[in-house]
């Protein structure tokens, strides 16, 4: 053994303290060990102890609920049988067919193992040790990649795990979705639990709750990756809106279907575990991804109430789906979000990453945009700031003024753009040669949707 005790509730089989296997409730043992013990209760059952095991289990399952109570009343033997969990089941349940009660098992107890294995290379979100600056800017500020190296520098990797964290802030509460938990309470969900959805700690104050120093400075934990460069966000100081989350969550957790908030982008960085994501540009020719449907002014969005749920409908669908992109961020490694791109994402083993929203300078007319054309979608501001977007061009404005003067004469082409498209359509569907006379929202299949 070893040295090597062995809790009273459990025995090895070998000798093998690997394989454990808990002693049965009501002490039944394998046939084999009745050779090496002085007594076997079942000889107390009467003619029943004659009988073999199996067909006494078949003439307990011919009887109703009066007379199993009463044969397990009469010994120590039978009440063992009498107990068998299946015999209960038909007793009660029988054969009952339901999709609302099946599915959901269904859904709790698929293997992520086939949807995220064998990706496309089409598909495949592209993975490089790193990026400066420049690069990102020029080439990658509205493309899906992972980096490898820049996370492997944190000190939070090097020292993070959950052990550490609950031995440091176990009594501390964090938010997991709807619900504030002591870290120690979520955990001990998060290890035993067979949820269709698992809860996900999801924690916007994270940093301030952990005293976390975060910058690449002396004494820091963390810092955002270089190549992302300035978060135009910033010029907002302590009126920013959230932008940080500390993520924990058991294999199965995640995020189904939608985009960041406020036309923002992201970039996430895997501190353990690993995460499969798969994501989708918006452009106006496409619809969503397969099995999400929005509304007309994009405020609400409607998709399968699980990520398995998804996976099991429309992964094969989306996987042919022009645009579509998959990757694994496995521990150690940053993901990077554009705007704009729908993305879907599941822990593959449990997992603790930090997250974060930002502004690139490539992005500020699509936030500028979104900050004024979309005021009731807007979110994470604190309720005193009544005006965001006038907030956000007043300080650029204050700070930043030739970078606001390029945003705002972006936004104007792109609107510009809009309405060219616009005009280009109506003007070829009263040209067109097939009779019509004005313009139609249900014409030919190869035409382009009005965005």
């Amino acid at each position: 053994m070893d040295g090597l005790a062995i809790p009273s509730k459990f025995y090895s089989i070998e000798n093998d303290n690997s394989t454990m296997i808990p002693i049965h409730p009501l002490d039944v043992k394998p046939l084999g060990n009745a050779f090496t013990e002085h007594e076997n209760i079942k000889i107390k059952a009467g003619i029943f102890a004659l009988l073999p095991d199996e067909l006494i289990t078949q003439i307990m399952e011919s009887l109703d609920v009066t007379m199993l109570l009463r044969l397990g009343c009469t010994c120590k033997a039978l009440y063992a049988f009498s107990r068998q969990e299946e015999l209960w089941k038909m007793l009660f349940l029988g054969n009952l067919f339901s999709d609302a009660l099946h599915r959901p098992f269904l859904c709790a107890h698929t293997s992520l193992e086939p949807y995220t294995r064998t990706i496309p290379l089409a598909n495949a979100i592209p993975r490089l040790p790193n990026l400066n600056a420049a690069a990102f800017a020029d080439s990658w500020a509205d493309k899906p990649f992972i980096l490898t190296d820049p996370v492997r520098q944190w000190p939070v990797y090097k020292q993070w795990s959950l052990s550490v964290l609950l031995k440091k802030y176990g009594e501390m509460t964090f938010r997991a979705e709807a619900v504030d938990w002591p870290l120690k309470v979520y955990v001990d969900y998060m290890l035993d639990n067979s949820d269709e959805s698992p809860l996900y700690l999801f924690d916007r104050s994270f940093v301030e709750k952990m005293d976390l120093n975060v910058g690449k400075h002396d004494g820091s934990h963390y810092w955002p990756p270089e190549c992302f460069g300035e978060d135009l966000f910033d010029v907002l100081e302590d009126q920013r809106p959230d932008r940080r989350w500390l993520i924990v969550g058991p294999e199965r957790s995640g995020s189904t279907f939608h985009k960041d908030p406020n036309a923002t982008s992201a970039w996430n960085a895997v501190i353990s575990g690993s995460k499969y994501w798969i994501m989708f540009p918006t452009n106006p020719s496409d619809p969503p991804p397969p099995g999400v449907f929005v509304s007309e002014d994009q405020s609400e969005v409607t998709s399968p109430l699980s990520i398995a749920e998804w996976l099991l409908d429309f992964h094969a669908e989306a996987r042919r789906t022009r645009g579509c992109m998959e990757g694994i961020c496995r521990e150690g490694e940053v993901l990077h979000v554009p705007s704009g791109w729908w993305h879907l994402v599941v822990n593959l083993s449990a997992s603790i990453a930090i997250t974060q929203n930002f502004i690139p300078r490539a992005h500020l007319a699509k936030a500028l945009a979104f900050l004024k054309d979309k005021p009731d979608q807007v979110t994470g501001f604190n309720s005193d700031v009544k005006d965001p977007y006038f907030l956000f061009v007043s300080k650029l404005k204050e700070k930043q003024p030739e970078l606001l003067q390029e945003g705002l004469v972006e936004v104007e082409k792109l609107r510009r753009g809009k309405k060219r498209r616009w005009e280009d359509l109506i003007a070829a569907d009263a040209e067109d040669g097939c009779g019509r006379t004005g313009f139609s929202f249900f014409g030919d299949e190869d035409e382009e949707d009005v965005p």
